[in-house]
């Protein structure tokens, strides 16, 4: 099954930087056009070879996307009041809402197939497990959810090459661990049961696609128009089509574009900003890689410290609230930040203390 995903195949970054924004527009505008429909929700799941570029697919697609319409969870050994609860507790609880999309990292598929490489549990168990989590696909499914899982993969060597690269970069080093190097020695291990895997849960309602994760620009071009086109169909046979005033809001599609200057109405603090200030698309783009590489830095040490941040902007709408938003996402490990957006209270809300919403 995994030899078809070891073609080498690749995405130069002239064709990346010529079809990237085209993709990136179109699966704005049908995030939107959900998020308005509140038909369904979207579930998408990440699975595969450790280093095959999991985490940082779900990075770039934070980067592209409204960030704010998206929850992503990673889920580790369930917590010990997590064991309490029922098998998919914590999954119920994560579900996102109708208009949202989820992504999912080491999720209800992680425990039993790390059970059943280690021998832990049977092969019958293993199957009985794979049973329990379609009949939960399938109870989504059924209520409307669109479900989406992808397989990174790599090759035996190309796992070995990039773990290694990892663990030379002192800025990459962390992200290998010994355990991952004790998969490494069990990959054989490991991709048989992920094939077996594989073919008892592709299905109609929850289907796989295998992603070949050597490439970069290829690995997320692919899983980004599987996704892209997975929401336009849907939306298309729910009815829903997008329209030209559909993202009249620019800073939907980006906060970058000059923003025209308004009548002053009245005096305020704002009334002698100087708006003037610019920066040369070079020295913006030099200036941005240089901020992003200390901001992913200060994301692991807060990690490491248990240090937790609170990011708040505020705005008039077109101001860039989002674009600086999803500048800063890209380069934030995905797992462990979520942007909340509020609206006018509800009616819940509205009958407690202002601050319970945020609390």
């Amino acid at each position: 099954m995994f030899r078809a995903a070891e073609l080498g195949q690749k995405v130069s970054k002239k064709e990346f930087k010529a079809r990237a924004p085209d993709i990136r527009r179109q699966l704005l505008e049908a995030q939107v056009l959900l998020s308005r429909t509140d038909d369904f929700s979207v579930m998408v799941d990440f699975a595969g070879v450790d280093g095959a570029g999991k985490g940082s697919t779900v990075n770039q697609l934070h980067g592209w996307m409204d960030t704010r319409l998206i929850a992503t969870n990673a889920y580790g050994f369930a917590a010990e009041a997590e064991r309490l609860q029922p098998r998919f507790w914590r999954f119920w609880r994560d579900l996102p809402g109708a208009g949202e999309i989820s992504f999912n990292l080491k999720a209800r598929y992680s425990r039993p197939f790390l059970d059943r490489v280690y021998g832990r549990i049977s092969d019958l168990e293993y199957l009985a497990e794979l049973k329990r989590i379609q009949t939960f696909e399938r109870t989504l499914a059924d209520d409307g959810m669109l479900i989406l899982k992808f397989w990174m993969h790599l090759s035996r060597d190309e796992q070995k090459q990039r773990l290694e690269a990892l663990q030379a970069d002192p800025e990459t080093a962390w992200r290998v661990s010994e355990r991952d190097w004790e998969h490494w020695e069990m990959y054989d291990q490991f991709i048989e049961t992920a094939e077996r895997t594989i073919t008892e849960t592709n299905t109609e309602i929850a289907p796989w696609h295998i992603i070949e994760g050597a490439n970069r620009n290829h690995r997320i071009l692919t899983v980004a128009e599987i996704i892209l086109e997975a929401l336009q169909s849907r939306l298309a046979a729910s009815g829903h089509e997008a329209t030209p005033e559909l993202l009249i809001d620019e800073e939907a599609i980006d906060a970058e574009d000059s923003i025209p200057e308004r009548p002053k109405r009245h005096v305020t603090v704002f009334s002698n900003l100087d708006m003037s200030p610019a920066l040369a698309k070079p020295d913006y783009k030099s200036q941005l890689a240089a901020q992003h590489r200390r901001l992913h830095l200060w994301q692991r040490q807060a990690i490491e410290q248990k240090r937790s941040s609170v990011l708040v902007f505020e705005g008039p709408d077109a101001a860039g609230k989002g674009g600086a938003i999803r500048r800063i996402t890209p380069t934030l490990d995905a797992r462990n930040y979520r942007v909340l957006q509020y609206g006018a209270p509800t009616d819940e809300e509205a009958s407690r203390h202002y601050l319970w919403r945020f609390w």
